[in-house]
């Protein structure tokens, strides 16, 4: 039996709704981030090193890495149509965007929550100074990142329908939780239609329905 290691408002909500897209049956172990930190708890050091989610087990096999458990489960279950043939055009952008959603999606985003939390974080009489660099840090740097980034979503929903061409894969998938992440941090404007419609589309789909009630409460949908 499949188990994951399930933390709340993370990015191993994804690996619950590629289970429910795959139809697998599963286990999940609940973590639930402490309420004044947002810090993962102590417990899932217990089942990795850094105590991060998504942890996979799969009898004796243990996976981590959102992207790794993708790949791991989409290789052990063949024939799921999720995953475009390998060595065509639809192949390779499936493996960018596998890669891209948390190699480069994430760093801006991560960045944004961080300098956004610092000012609450220091002392109290320290907190003008630090309010006065998160600002600069986020006009000057981050924001604008995080607005290249969305552009290049927007204009890669322009090509076709998903991520990976015009059939929904796990490069979609992948792609959900920078895109919810980001749109919890920048707003989507009328600019941002396609990204809009995307999560209608994807948070409409009944396997992300199935997954949300395996997971639980989670911020981002």
């Amino acid at each position: 039996m499949i188990t994951v290691h399930h933390l709340n408002d993370s990015r191993s909500q994804r690996v619950l709704w590629l289970l429910e897209e795959l139809g697998l049956p599963y286990e999940v172990k609940r973590y639930q981030r402490d309420a004044k930190t947002r810090l993962a708890p102590p417990e899932l050091k217990a089942i990795h090193p850094l105590g991060k989610s998504p942890v996979l087990d799969d009898g004796d096999v243990r996976v981590a890495e959102t992207g790794a458990i993708i790949e791991y489960l989409l290789e052990t279950h063949p024939g799921s149509g999720l995953r475009p043939e390998a060595g065509t055009e639809a192949g390779r952008r499936f493996t960018y965007w596998l890669h891209y959603a948390e190699g480069s999606a994430m760093t801006p985003l991560l960045l944004k929550l961080i300098f956004g939390v610092i000012p609450d974080r220091v002392p109290f009489l320290a907190r003008g100074v630090a309010r006065g660099i998160s600002k600069a840090m986020n006009a000057h740097m981050i924001d604008p990142q995080i607005a290249a980034h969305t552009a290049l979503w927007e204009a890669e929903l322009t090509r076709s329908a998903w991520f990976a061409g015009d059939a929904f894969s796990a490069a979609d998938i992948m792609m959900s939780f920078p895109i919810e992440a980001g749109g919890s941090r920048v707003a989507y404007g009328p600019d941002k239609p396609r990204l809009k419609a995307f999560l209608q589309t994807i948070h409409a789909r009944p396997a992300y329905k199935r997954a949300l009630e395996r997971g639980g409460p989670y911020s981002y949908a």
